[in-house]
């Protein structure tokens, strides 16, 4: 049942902002703080949780967001990729810093939250209350905390309380808790308040049905199933939440009943489960077995296991001694004891790949909680402490470990005359795969740590917002066919002129994305200065032919387009020529003088070029990633297919122009993994 704990509780964005006669430092840095919060939301609604980590290492660089939010959104971006150690570790370093703001308070009070539910759900529940219940004191010290904050803290508190044998404190906790979520549903005009109830008093059932202490999760089960029918009549309750919520109670009351001896009142909680769509998902699956377990109703639960799998990679979850335990271990027993002999054989070699890879994964996550105390404590003392922690955590893990081995060691015997021949032979295998494993495994996370931070700086030198300009519409994307890439593209607006470019530089990888550094600084530098798009591109080619031992150039497309008349002048250096909608409604290339790519021969003089008037027609910008692209059977995407498009689709604006042909690009590969990497700017004048 712990498993039932890693309901995902919604995180609700508090926006500070501070207004007043005469703004002060403060006051301007917690509007900041504010629209970058807002900014980030955002980019959290599309999910989009690589660029938010770019975007927060921006906004704390500029000093838009403290360390404490950045670490906040950080840790948020990893609990929702389902990175809990990464998630952990950045929540760890978020509340050591110093709060210094009401904004701060509030960022610190989201944070606890977060960190103390991920120890209770790991089985920390010392770990958890030296996160919460300093953060109720804090609240209360400063007055700054909402009846949500201290709900969810206070019924973190109470779970950790009861698995820790402490009743009667965790009561209290529970009872004082329901008061502020009582006070949340009652001043809040959503049904948000209603929600957040339901999440906290299925914690509270959960924590009891774990102890079996049934006879009080009863009690609690009743008044989960109260307050969600209360946010059933809601005008703005979620629907698709009822029916899940409606299963998740069903189950715990059958598991509940069957626990107190009520057999009948169990299996009918249990025909309940089995009416709702719920019951018919990878999760509810899961979840009924539960009861299915408790109930020696083996054959079924063995027959809802073959979504396990599936279930756990929708999860996220990595090997683990907890979930060897926690999962299965269960599913074993559930065909055994169903008489599916090879089932059960099948779930215990798999149970034996899974260990070696949970006792390694154990292991770095006590470095890295070790690199993590080391990074945000610095101090001797608590370093100490922290390491003595640790070493029994990992006590603990070797007698798991220990008794793990004795088990299969056993059961292995048992199958011995079944499957030795096919047991040898796959040892063999495995016994190669891990030595092979163990010489590269270092390397490759050196290799892939740098590569992702290489990806960050690089993505962050692309501007990702657009001008709010009246009369311009503009929106680019890139999307490296490797972890870095040598595509890019940039903007300057200057007044009512706005420079743009796009460049492929030749290559892919490390190489071209330090190359596409270069042109990226140069153009942002010269066009800063004023210069026509020609004088651009041969000062860029003068600064790049310089010590190019390596023979690199980049193609690219220059504009200079004047938003007030509508007047282009650009100037192209081998790249592709980009489309425009003429007046007529018509795609069609844009003819151009060829010139050389930049970068590659000393004392070339660039030619340019203008149109009189854009105004009104859309104008693409593109890699040749775009018109390139290959499916698996080596097909190119091909300049054809772009103009039927293009020609075929009405597009509301710049961004969804972009967005049309990154899923049609995507639908041709097929699968396919990208030959090149894409990038593309669409942009009006109106």
């Amino acid at each position: 049942m712990k498993r039932s704990l890693k309901i995902q509780i919604v995180l609700f964005l508090i926006v500070v902002i501070i207004v007043s006669c005469g703004k002060t430092n403060q006051d301007i840095k917690s509007v900041k703080s504010s629209k970058a919060d807002s900014l980030l939301f955002d980019v959290g609604v599309l999910k989009d949780y690589n660029r938010m980590l770019v975007l927060v290492d921006s906004l704390e660089k500029a000093g838009d967001i403290s360390p404490l939010n950045a670490n906040r959104w950080r840790g948020t971006a990893y609990y929702r990729q389902g990175q809990y150690s990464m998630a952990e570790m950045c929540y760890r370093k978020a509340v050591e810093y110093e709060v210094k703001s009401d904004v701060d308070q509030l960022n610190y009070n989201k944070v606890a939250r977060r960190l103390s539910e991920l120890l209770l759900v790991k089985g920390d529940f010392e770990g958890s209350l030296r996160i919460a219940i300093p953060a109720v004191k804090k609240m209360e010290a400063s007055g700054i905390g909402s009846d949500i904050d201290y709900a969810i803290l206070l019924n973190n508190i109470g779970c950790c309380q009861l698995n820790l044998g402490q009743d009667k404190e965790a009561n209290e906790s529970f009872l004082t808790a329901r008061g502020h979520y009582a006070n949340r549903w009652q001043s809040d005009s959503t049904s948000r308040g209603f929600q957040e109830a339901v999440i906290g008093t299925v914690y509270t059932s959960l924590a009891y049905i774990n102890m079996r202490r049934y006879a009080e999760s009863i009690y609690w089960i009743d008044r989960t199933e109260m307050l969600l029918n209360m946010y059933r009549e809601r005008p703005d309750a979620r629907t698709e939440y009822f029916d899940e919520y409606q299963g998740r109670i069903e189950i715990m009351r059958a598991v509940a009943r069957q626990g107190l001896g009520q057999k009948e009142e169990a299996a009918e909680a249990y025909k309940a489960f089995l009416k709702t769509d719920y019951s018919k998902t990878g999760p509810g699956h899961i979840n009924a077995n539960d009861y299915l377990m408790a109930a020696s109703r083996f054959k079924e639960a063995a027959d809802n296991y073959r979504y396990l799998d599936q279930t756990l990679s929708d999860w996220g979850m990595e090997p683990s001694l907890d979930n060897i335990q926690l999962y299965m271990l269960p599913k074993f027993r559930a065909n055994e004891e169903a008489g599916r002999r090879d089932s059960a054989h099948v779930a215990a070699e798999r149970i034996l790949l899974m260990l070696d890879s949970a006792i390694t994964n154990q292991k770095n996550s006590t470095t890295a909680e070790l690199a993590t105390i080391y990074d945000t404590q610095g101090k001797e003392a608590e370093i100490a402490q922290q390491q003595a922690n640790l070493a029994s955590q990992q006590l603990y893990g070797a007698l798991i470990t220990l008794g793990l081995v004795v088990t299969f060691f056993s059961l292995f015997i048992y199958f011995r005359h079944r499957s030795a021949k096919r047991l040898e032979h796959a040892h063999e295998k495995l016994q190669h795969a891990y030595d092979k494993l163990e010489e590269t495994t270092a390397a490759k996370e050196r290799i892939e740590s740098e590569l992702r931070i290489a990806r960050d700086i690089q993505m962050s030198m692309v501007p990702n917002i657009f001008p709010d300009q009246e009369g311009l519409d503009i929106y680019a994307i890139i999307e490296p066919a490797k972890e870095v890439g040598g595509d890019l593209y940039g903007y300057l607006l200057i007044g009512d002129k706005l420079y743009f470019a796009l460049g492929d530089v030749s290559g892919k990888g490390v190489p071209a994305s330090l190359f596409m550094a270069q042109a990226t600084r140069l153009f942002r530098t010269l066009a800063s200065q004023g210069m026509e798009p020609a004088e651009i591109l041969t000062r860029m080619n003068a600064a790049l032919v310089e010590d190019n031992e390596q023979g690199m150039f980049v193609t690219m497309f220059l504009g200079l387009a004047d938003l007030s008349t509508g007047h282009l002048e650009f100037c192209n250096a081998g790249h592709n020529p980009p489309l425009i909608k003429d007046e007529s409604g018509k795609w069609t290339f844009l003819k151009m003088v060829p010139n050389a790519p930049i970068g590659m021969w000393p004392g070339l003089k660039f030619k340019e070029e203008h149109v009189d008037s854009i105004k009104g027609m859309p104008f693409l910008v593109y890699t040749d990633g775009l018109n390139e692209a290959e499916n698996c059977r080596q097909e190119q995407f091909g300049d054809d297919r772009l103009l039927n498009i293009l020609e075929h689709s009405s597009f509301k604006n710049a961004k969804d122009v972009i967005e049309t042909l990154m899923a049609e690009v995507k639908r041709h590969r097929d699968g396919a993994e990208a030959n090149d990497d894409l990038t593309m700017m669409c942009l009006k004048i109106s």
